[in-house]
């Protein structure tokens, strides 16, 4: 299947000043990286500093920003537009729906449907999935294969929800959400009071919110609220493999990346982003623009926009043994330094004509 170039720019002309550089009527058979794109592919440059790339792109079409249109023309067809990486990503939309398959309503006959539940009418239910009582699925939703939605529950329409994916009791997804295989929402939080050497179980009484055109990634596990509810604001994207804990609540828009934690009563704020293998504390906030790096460990809360950096470098191991000595030695070596400075201190009141 392929695409006419000038229907590609004339499909995004309502959203993007876009302009054509070159023969609108080659036909496009893929979208491929800039390195390795062939004369019938459309590739991307998203920043100058890759400029060099370019020359030697053997691709139908390239989308540039002006800086590179020179460049960019020389060497065959281009589209130039303002932001080349954003109208990169509206084309493998446009791709997508154009090239996949129409998916299939209605409800597969191996999958169970509580009587109690409402399902608009061009709701599609995979194999084996399960339904349970008084759930509400909006119209064009999708439940995967082995999907379990639980009682209560209520997903909005257009929401998409892969293989295996499990929506435990009286949780919330919204509209235009994109949840992937193996995603569970509203398992327990993790909460256990001591008792006497042995841990007693609180119970989780709260559910998980999650607003619209929310992402969540593969095996992301976010949990229930203790009393109130955890929740994910509008817009934001969830890498895989993140653990959210009870009553977390993050902000619109927030984005965080693969193998991230964030413990029970964090809150994070909109417009955030938080690196892969970052770890935030529970119990800390972070204001609204804050952006913490990957591998990160944030400990406290943060109040003001940027961006934050907490980990040691990596180095060789013995240097790093070494390093990591002198650390725990810090303490010892801040107190050393107080003392000396007092006892400078003392000697100049006493002797000022010697100091």
């Amino acid at each position: 299947m392929t695409l006419r170039l000038g229907d590609i720019v004339a499909s995004l002309a309502g959203e993007f000043d876009a302009r054509l550089v070159g023969d609108p009527d080659v036909l496009i058979q893929r979208l491929a990286p800039l390195e390795s794109a062939g004369p019938a592919e459309l590739s991307f440059l998203s920043h100058i500093r890759y400029q060099g790339k370019l020359a030697q792109s053997a691709a139908a079409c390239v989308v540039v920003g002006p800086q590179a249109e020179p460049v960019a023309a020389l060497r065959g067809a281009c589209i130039v537009v303002g932001d080349p990486y954003l109208y990169f990503a509206r084309i493998t939309q446009l791709w997508k729906k154009s090239h996949q398959f129409a998916a299939a309503t209605g409800i597969h006959p191996t999958a169970f449907v509580d009587p109690s539940a409402r399902l608009a009418p061009d709701v599609s239910v995979g194999a084996f999935a399960c339904i349970g009582a008084h759930a509400v699925v909006g119209a064009g939703a999708r439940i995967g294969e082995h999907g379990v939605i639980g009682r209560d529950v209520v997903i909005g329409a257009q929401t998409r929800l892969a293989a295996r994916v499990t929506v435990a009791d009286g949780c919330v997804i919204g509209e235009r959400c994109i949840v992937h295989p193996g995603v569970v929402i509203g398992a327990d939080g993790f909460g256990f009071a001591p008792n006497n050497g042995a841990w007693e179980k609180i119970e989780q009484l709260g559910a998980v919110r999650i607003g619209n055109d929310v992402e969540i990634g593969a095996n992301t596990c976010i949990d229930r609220g203790a009393l109130q509810d955890t929740v994910i604001e509008d817009g934001v994207k969830l890498d895989n493999l993140i653990q959210i804990g009870h009553n977390v609540h993050i902000g619109r828009h927030s984005a965080l990346a693969g193998c991230v934690g964030v413990a029970g009563s964090a809150s994070i704020g909109a417009h955030c982003t938080v690196g892969g293998g970052a770890v935030v504390l529970g119990h800390l906030s972070l204001a609204d623009h804050v952006h913490v790096s990957a591998a990160s460990v944030v400990t406290r809360s943060i109040r003001k926009p940027g961006h934050y950096t907490g980990l040691f470098p990596i180095d060789d191991n013995a240097s790093w043994e070494k390093n990591a000595a002198t650390l725990k030695q810090l303490h010892g070596l801040r107190e050393r330094l107080k003392l000396m400075e007092q006892t400078t201190a003392t000697a100049s009141r006493k002797n000022p004509e010697k100091s």
